[in-house]
C-alpha cells in the first residue's frame, strides 16, 4: 500500500472516529433509552399535553426566529458587503459577538433592556406589550443567538458574486428589484438557505437565553429544551429522552435538506427550479 494511501486511510479513519465518538454513539444511546419502553411510551411521552405544548411552541419560535433573520440577515449582509459607510468594520465585528457571549447572558441582557425595572420596559408594559415571560421575549433571545448564522453565511457568497451579471441585467432594462430577486437572490441562494437552516436548527435546542426571558411557564412559555430540562429534575428521563430525540429528529432532517439543496451547482436543486432561474426572463 502506497504511502499517501496509509495517509489518507489514516486521516478517514480518524474523521469518522471523531465524529462517531462526539455525535453518532451519543445520539445511538439517547435515542435507545427514550425507544426502552417501546414506540408506544415514546408516542404517549411526546404527547403529553406539556410536551406537546412546548414542541409546538419551540417550532412555532424558531420559525418565526428563522424568517425575521432570513429578511434582516440577508439585509445586514448585504450593506457589510456592498456599501461603505462610517463604522462598518465595527459592526461587521460585532456580528460574531453572540458566538462568544454565553447564552445565560445573552438572555440577563435581554431581561435588563426589556425588564419592568428598566425604562424602555416598564414603557412598553405601560403600553400593554409584554416582552419577558412572553413569546416575544423567546424571539428575541432566539434572534439574538442565531444572528450571525445568516449573515456569515450569506456575506462570502455575495463578495463572489460577479457584479457584470448585474450590470447586464441593467442594460436589458431591468430594474433595481427585478435584478435582486432575478439575480442576486439566485446566486446567493446557497448561502441563504445555509443560513436560514442553521438558524432554524440553532433556535430549536437554545435553552440558556431563554430560560432566562421566558419564566419556564408549562402551556405558555416552556420550550422544548427547558422542558427536557425540567422532566430531568423531576426524574423522568424517559419523558426528557423522547421529547430530545424527536427535537433531534426534527434537526437532522433540517440538515439533510440543507445539505440536498446546498450542493454544488447542478445538483444544488430540482430540475424544474433550475429551469425557472436560468430560463425565465428579466422583467421590470
Amino acid at each position: 500500500m502506497k504511502p499517501d494511501t496509509l495517509a489518507g486511510l489514516a486521516l478517514r479513519s480518524a474523521a469518522v472516529g471523531y465524529v462517531l465518538c462526539l455525535v453518532l454513539l451519543p445520539l445511538l444511546v439517547i435515542g435507545k433509552q427514550s425507544l426502552a419502553g417501546g414506540l408506544a411510551s415514546f408516542l404517549e411521552d411526546i404527547r403529553q399535553p406539556q410536551a406537546a405544548a412546548a414542541i409546538v411552541l419551540t417550532l412555532e419560535m424558531a420559525l418565526v426566529t428563522t424568517m425575521i433573520n432570513a429578511v434582516f440577515g440577508t439585509l445586514s449582509a448585504l450593506a457589510l458587503v456592498r456599501y461603505e459607510f462610517p463604522g462598518r468594520w465595527f459592526l461587521n465585528a460585532v456580528v460574531d459577538l453572540p458566538f462568544a457571549i454565553p447564552t445565560l447572558v445573552a438572555g440577563l441582557m435581554i431581561a435588563a433592556i426589556y425588564g419592568t425595572t428598566s425604562p424602555f420596559g416598564a414603557w412598553l408594559q405601560q403600553g400593554g406589550i409584554a416582552v419577558l415571560y412572553n413569546t416575544p421575549g423567546i424571539v428575541l433571545a432566539m434572534l439574538f443567538v442565531t444572528m450571525p448564522f445568516t449573515i456569515r453565511a450569506v456575506q462570502p457568497v455575495l463578495m463572489e458574486l460577479e457584479r457584470e451579471q448585474e450590470e447586464a441585467a441593467y442594460t436589458l432594462g431591468a430594474g433595481r428589484w427585478a435584478t435582486f430577486w432575478k439575480v442576486i437572490v439566485p446566486g446567493m441562494l446557497p448561502g441563504l438557505l445555509t443560513g436560514v437552516f442553521l438558524t432554524f436548527v440553532r433556535a430549536l435546542g437554545e435553552f440558556g437565553s431563554v430560560v432566562i426571558v421566558a419564566g419556564n411557564i408549562p402551556m405558555k412559555t416552556q420550550v422544548a429544551p427547558v422542558y427536557v430540562y425540567g422532566e430531568i429534575e423531576s426524574y423522568n428521563p424517559r419523558g426528557a429522552t423522547s421529547v430530545s430525540v424527536l427535537i433531534l429528529l426534527i434537526s437532522f432532517v433540517a440538515l439533510v435538506i440543507m445539505e440536498r439543496l446546498t450542493r454544488p451547482p447542478g445538483e444544488r436543486l430540482p430540475i424544474f427550479v433550475q429551469r425557472r432561474l436560468t430560463v425565465e426572463p428579466l422583467s421590470r
